[in-house]
């Protein structure tokens, strides 16, 4: 269980971008942060990660304070994250990476499984360099793979993982997503607009100006988001964004 106690963090210049955030992530299901842009929702993820730190507030896994603990040491503990915006490696393959995710070698067999989970054709990229001759959707994809590559995780983060990825990979990580939940009993925490994410939710907590403006479970907290945004719309489902 990850719990995050009157979280507060502000900009270098003083701009207080999340206000007192208490929340609780339970095990062994799907949360979805969602909310305005600029509410502070990629800012929670990374504080989750350690790549930033709370200037008020603790953050505990499991019980044990994890707060100052940095991103490698996080990591080892238990904590998956996947960039919004994915970082390149030159002269690091897909596989390489794969391996430093899983934290041992890995057969083909299983770099094309985990590759597949993400709508990628194993055997066409495991050799390919994670640089910049790989699209932002690709690298997207590779990413969300060296996530589910970690066998240790107690909680995954991905932040946005519907950002660059078209139609049917999409469709592949909704399937990948309940498959974590529901065969495996991974606690997942998703960053998204995307109601298609949503709809497979256990629990839904809503942040806006830098506060939890509303959480609770998916049939409760659905259907209030829901009104209003029969506008909105999105090629891989409506991003409910406007909504708020």
């Amino acid at each position: 269980m990850l719990e995050l106690k009157n979280i507060k963090w502000s900009l270098p210049e003083g701009e207080e971008i999340l206000k007192g955030i208490d929340i609780t992530i339970p095990d062994g299901q799907l949360t979805v942060i969602t909310g305005p842009n600029g509410g502070g929702k990629t800012s929670l993820a990374k504080l989750i990660a350690g790549i930033i730190t709370p200037s008020e507030g603790r953050i505990l896994l499991d019980g044990t304070d994890i707060t100052d603990m940095g991103i490698t040491e996080r990591s080892k503990f238990g904590v998956g994250y996947a960039f919004q915006q994915p970082v390149r490696f030159k002269g690091i393959t897909v596989r390489d990476l794969l391996e430093l995710a899983a934290g041992e070698k890995i057969s083909d067999e299983k770099a094309c499984e985990l590759l597949g989970k993400v709508g990628i054709c194993g055997r066409e990229y495991i050799d390919r360099s994670v640089d910049a001759s790989l699209s932002g959707g690709e690298s997207k994809r590779i990413e969300i793979a060296t996530v589910l590559a970690r066998s240790s995780s107690k909680i995954s983060v991905f932040d946005e993982p519907e950002a660059g990825i078209d139609l049917w990979s999409f469709t592949c990580l909704i399937d990948t997503f309940k498959a974590l939940k529901e065969e495996h009993g991974e606690s997942l925490l998703i960053i998204s607009h995307q109601e298609r994410i949503l709809e497979i939710a256990d629990n839904i907590i809503v942040i806006a100006d830098g506060k939890v403006d509303r959480e609770g479970k998916r049939e409760e907290i659905l259907p209030t988001l829901l009104h209003g945004s029969e506008s909105c719309s999105c090629p891989m489902g409506r991003n409910l964004e406007g909504g708020f």
